[in-house]
């Protein structure tokens, strides 16, 4: 009998812990998945840049300055996401600041900002901030989830354990939350 009592004991305590471990493991690969969604939205943004350089280069060729920086913040966005989550979203933010100097002096051409290509570019641009900030959103809800999960009791005796490590939060400068929002229909 007592055997038997033993036997269901530790298979509770088993039960439990695998139940917790598996929740974490659950809640870390969302974390990557999230992760992953914001990866994708980069690259499209990143994809985008050059073509929207490209078209505005040949009226703003005094502007050359703005279309360089663009570029330069671009790459070093690029090469960010192998730095870590910190890095990358300093990178990106930086990105978007001067993505907001380029649309403010595509303001100053009205040829320009008749163009469809810029006017196709910008609107998907847009769309792809938009989607970033979605996927930010949500990989910073599963960082929470998650941390709160390493850090309770009783899943924090075991996230230790078995090396469940807190995760970094995908911040945005509070200049960079906002989508930059320009106007390029004819005025």
């Amino acid at each position: 009998m007592e055997i038997i009592v033993l036997l269901i004991v530790v298979g509770v305590i088993a039960a439990f812990v695998v139940s917790i471990y598996n929740g974490l493991v659950g809640r870390r690969n969302r974390i990557d998945e999230a992760l992953a969604q914001i990866q994708v939205q980069l690259k499209r943004r990143h994809d985008l840049i050059p073509n929207l350089v490209n078209a505005v280069k040949g009226y703003m060729g005094f502007e050359q300055k703005v279309l360089t920086d663009v570029t330069n913040a671009r790459a070093s966005a690029v090469s960010a996401g192998a730095q870590g989550v910190a890095a990358q979203a300093q990178a990106e933010n930086a990105l978007t600041g001067t993505l907001r100097s380029l649309f403010a002096v595509v303001e100053n051409y009205p040829d320009l900002k008749a163009n469809q290509n810029v006017l196709s570019l910008q609107e998907e641009l847009t769309t792809t901030e938009n989607q970033i900030s979605f996927s930010r959103q949500h990989y910073n809800s599963s960082v929470l989830d998650y941390n709160n999960a390493i850090q309770v009791f009783p899943s924090n005796l075991l996230a230790g354990v078995f090396g469940f490590t807190k995760r970094e939060f995908f911040e945005a400068e509070p200049e960079a939350a906002a989508v930059p929002n320009v106007d390029l229909s004819l005025s």
